[in-house]
């Protein structure tokens, strides 16, 4: 393979986000694969983006990495001639996102996080979806090569919504994998790096068909359901609930995992720190600034890579490497045969020039297989109302959702929450 750059184009939608942009820098601007690449940053926040841009010039300056770097609010010219369109909008965050978690709680609905699983997905799918679509059918109009790179929640229903109803060759990215891998070696006592996983399903339920010794080829399952049994039992207690009866570790963390299921309250109620999050990103957005103004030096994690995917993807499908990425989010169509076809899966790929190669792992065992089935049910059918604005169709969503366990209270916070999304709600077909 010659060792000659190829450039391309990559537009980054949400730019202006502090903390995801970072992560993305840190990959962008750690290699020199893709020097004499364009780089086009999009954000609607002209502060924000400005800073952004700053950022991302004086990195790229520092590392070499040879990208020239542009800035717009006008998202529609900057998709022209792209090759990679990575997402991460988010329509007003975490004031909507707070209420999804608050108001089904009102009418006694019992969940966790309220983003991927249970009534507060529906909301975050019924209106992330019309600026999804925004911006796919500009892309089928601009660059209908490009490849979409999704890391917005809900990740399962955005990636279920393209596949269905896009020629746009789309995939979602998620750290679930590497969470999932890091709690079994916590409990394991074991170096994260030192453990290997395999692992297919859904988005922040995943099943992890296999756990290895990196160095020996060990299979570890025996050793983690013996040293489970005297692990800290404050510990992931869903999880390892669902370990004991299904015989498979499943999901990234008992509140991601436990949005999909009726009993996932029991480990524990509760919602995402906002506090914890908006302090998080004010203490980067003042480093930023301190670095910026040159009273604060760059700090050394800058300029190493964050773990996520994306930046790997796409300097394999540029150089034509096939890389094997960990998990994606794809849509199904049969890469996990006794999961349905019309399913957004996360599963392992192969990235190279021809594309994304998802890589099937064989059937998942039975009962995982059906407790996941129940869940791509209550996706298909948020997608479905999403897609045609339809309250009645938002509705069945609910009733179908293993988290509701009362009409009257789907009713109350559907009144109330769809007079809130109102504003974004918007048929996309």
């Amino acid at each position: 393979m010659s060792n000659m750059a190829r450039a391309t184009k990559i537009v980054f939608l949400g730019a202006s986000s502090a903390s995801f942009g970072m992560s993305m820098f840190r990959d962008l601007f750690s290699t020199r694969d893709l020097a004499g690449s364009t780089l086009v940053l999009v954000g609607r926040n002209v502060d924000r983006l400005g800073r952004s841009t700053r950022l991302a010039k004086l990195l790229n300056e520092r590392s070499g990495a040879g990208f020239a770097i542009e800035a717009t609010t006008d998202w529609h010219a900057a998709l022209d001639g792209a090759e990679f369109v990575v997402h991460s909008t988010a329509v007003d965050r975490n004031r909507l996102w707070r209420l999804d978690f608050e108001i089904p709680r009102k009418f006694g609905i019992r969940h966790t996080l309220g983003e991927n699983g249970g009534p507060g997905a529906l909301f975050f799918t019924l209106r992330t979806l019309p600026v999804v679509f925004e911006f796919v059918r500009e892309m089928e109009r601009r660059c209908p090569r490009a490849t979409f790179i999704n890391f917005s929640n809900p990740e399962s229903r955005i990636i279920l919504a393209l596949g269905r109803y896009s020629r746009i060759r789309s995939l979602g990215l998620c750290h679930g994998i590497f969470l999932a891998r890091d709690n079994v070696a916590r409990i394991l006592g074991m170096p994260e790096e030192r453990v290997g996983v395999w692992g297919a399903g859904l988005n922040h339920f995943q099943c992890l068909t296999d756990i290895r010794d990196r160095e020996t080829g060990e299979d570890l399952y025996p050793l983690l359901r013996k040293k489970e049994r005297d692990f800290d039992p404050a510990f992931s207690p869903l999880t390892r609930e669902l370990l004991h009866t299904f015989g498979y570790w499943l999901g990234c963390g008992d509140a991601h995992l436990g949005e999909y299921l009726s009993f996932g309250w029991e480990a524990g109620e509760g919602g995402y720190n906002f506090d914890w999050d908006e302090s998080e990103r004010a203490k980067l957005m003042r480093l930023i600034d301190d670095v910026l103004a040159g009273r604060a030096e760059v700090p050394d994690w800058w300029s190493m890579p964050s773990g996520e995917r994306a930046v790997s993807i796409i300097t394999s499908m540029v150089h034509n490497r096939k890389l094997l990425i960990e998990s994606a989010v794809i849509h199904n169509r049969q890469v996990i045969a006794n999961l349905p076809a019309d399913a957004a899966v996360e599963v392992p790929v192969v990235a190279d020039i021809a594309g994304i190669h998802p890589v099937s792992l064989g059937p998942l065992p039975d009962g995982v297989a059906k407790l996941m089935t129940a869940q791509v049910q209550v996706q298909q059918m948020a997608v479905d109302a999403a897609m045609h604005a339809s309250k009645e169709m938002a509705m069945q969503a609910l009733l179908l959702d293993p988290v509701i366990h009362s009409k009257d209270a789907a009713r109350g916070l559907l009144d109330e929450l769809w007079e809130i999304n109102r504003p974004y709600i918007r048929a996309c077909i």
